[in-house]
């Protein structure tokens, strides 16, 4: 779900630079030394899951992870893509600097909204609803991603539509395969270290 560079106009590149913003500055607020480790892990999470990609047009379909850095994370769960993004931008040229604050947008919002809509029925530690919760939020987390990065192509022009519409019925699959993931996370992280959704 990466954007690569050249593609988008100057002013979708900056709207989406400064969406972001808000969202990393609260992000970077939360980050305290306590919680850079556990921040630190679920980053690489995010950058392995996300290295395995297939190519659609000027994007391409992945496992994100978003949604579970969200329930973890909270709010850390912005400089959290942001860092992988940028590692992955320098490293091995997937999206890049120049769309690094659109990418960063359209992953990280819907991961801070997957936080806010299912972190209150998570932490009552319920052994059904949450996973089932956390799962379909993390679900619809993909979709919203899927749709913001959609809207973010059409900004580039009629030639994209197509690859936009590509990009969300690839991750249609994807958001079912990260719902069953999510889920068995949270019911397992709720027997062995309940203590992590105390983002």
């Amino acid at each position: 779900m990466h954007i690569s560079e050249g593609i988008l106009p100057a002013w979708s590149l900056g709207a989406g630079a400064l969406l972001s913003m808000p969202g990393l500055y609260i992000g970077f607020k939360r980050l305290t030394p306590k919680k850079m480790p556990e921040t630190a892990l679920l980053t690489s999470g995010f950058f392995v899951a996300s290295l395995i990609h297939i190519p659609i047009g000027p994007t391409s379909a992945h496992l994100l992870l978003n949604g579970l850095l969200g329930i973890i994370l909270g709010p850390r769960a912005m400089p959290a893509i942001m860092i992988a993004l940028t590692l992955q931008a320098i490293l091995f040229q997937f999206g890049g600097i120049t769309t690094l604050g659109v990418n960063t947008f359209t992953m990280g919002y819907p991961a801070l909204l997957c936080y806010i809509c299912c972190h209150g029925i998570i932490k009552r530690r319920h052994p059904l609803a949450a996973p089932i919760v956390g799962g379909l939020c993390a679900g619809l987390t993909v979709l919203m991603s899927g749709v913001l990065t959609a809207l973010f192509l059409a900004t580039a022009g009629e030639g994209f539509y197509l690859a936009a519409k590509l990009l969300i019925s690839a991750h249609m699959p994807i958001s079912v395969v990260e719902a069953l993931i999510t889920g068995v996370v949270i019911s397992g992280l709720l027997k062995i270290r309940p203590e992590v959704f105390e983002a």
